[in-house]
């Protein structure tokens, strides 16, 4: 059988979330309908008979993008619609002007990408831990003027152009800031499906950041970081103040490297997008 692939609507969202969620994938609703309607995003879906079995989204940060959420159900693999979907992200980011691709990789699909030029950049390491609910003022609510000094810090982190996305999701009830008197030393900014970008360029700052996000959590909530290889001393703190860790998913690239901090990071929005 013959494959359409297509963008994604706003039509599309519900199922395409149904068919993503039946494969075990998770609630990806929410992030389909900030998809078709951002403009630095382009998601696809991957049409058989007119029965929607496959999604993909791409990205664009700047001169960097993103592959992410490429998946097909059970009942359609074994066709090459992965690669197809992946071949579209790729050629629509190339088109943005992206001279680098950025994407997490499942086992399933690793080798799908590494065929396409894509190689080991680097490992995320994500750690979780309960709430304690005790309060933390070491996190004030986002103000507008935070946006700036925050887009500035994230663009040295992630060597990327997120400031649309930064823009799109802080709010005074969505971001926090860590500040002196010489300005920001690091953020949190949470996006609708609950994925939580958090910079910090210090390692005490990070911590500090994800010990207050878990003080403002009730017990029955978990509280989650996610790390790369480089932050090899926030990782062993996190540890060492009850932090579990959990998956250790890889990160690849393709094409040109990236000037960013890798250290400096401590949560991302998702794997679509950082």
């Amino acid at each position: 059988m013959t494959a359409t692939i297509r963008p994604m609507t706003p039509d599309d969202v519900q199922t395409a979330a149904d068919v993503v969620l039946t494969g075990g994938w998770g609630d990806r609703r929410l992030f389909f309908a900030f998809a078709t309607s951002h403009d630095r995003c382009r998601p696809f879906v991957a049409e058989v008979e007119g029965e929607i079995v496959g999604t993909a989204v791409a990205t664009i940060n700047g001169n960097a993008g993103w592959v992410g959420t490429v998946f097909v159900a059970p009942s359609a693999r074994g066709r090459g619609l992965g690669g197809e979907l992946t071949d579209t992200t790729i050629d629509a980011l190339e088109g943005a002007g992206c001279r680098t691709l950025v994407l997490v990789a499942t086992d399933e699909g690793r080798p799908i990408y590494e065929r396409r030029g894509f190689e080991l950049d680097t490992t995320y390491h994500f750690l979780e831990a309960p709430g304690t609910n005790i309060g933390d003022r070491r996190l004030h609510p986002f103000r507008p003027e935070d946006l700036e000094p925050i887009a500035q810090l994230d663009k040295r982190a992630t060597g990327e152009d997120r400031e649309h996305l930064l823009r799109a999701f802080a709010s005074e009830t969505s971001a926090w800031c860590m500040s002196d008197d010489d300005g920001l030393r690091g953020f949190v900014v949470r996006a609708p499906w609950g994925g939580v970008a958090t910079v910090a360029d210090a390692i005490e700052d990070g911590v500090a950041i994800l010990q207050a996000c878990r003080a403002r959590a009730p017990i029955t909530k978990t509280v989650r970081g996610g790390l790369l290889a480089a932050n090899r001393e926030g990782i062993q703190r996190l540890r060492q103040l009850g932090w579990v860790e959990g998956r250790n998913p890889p990160r690849l690239i393709r094409g040109e490297a990236l000037d960013w901090r890798p250290e400096w990071l401590w949560g991302q929005f998702n794997f679509a997008m950082g």
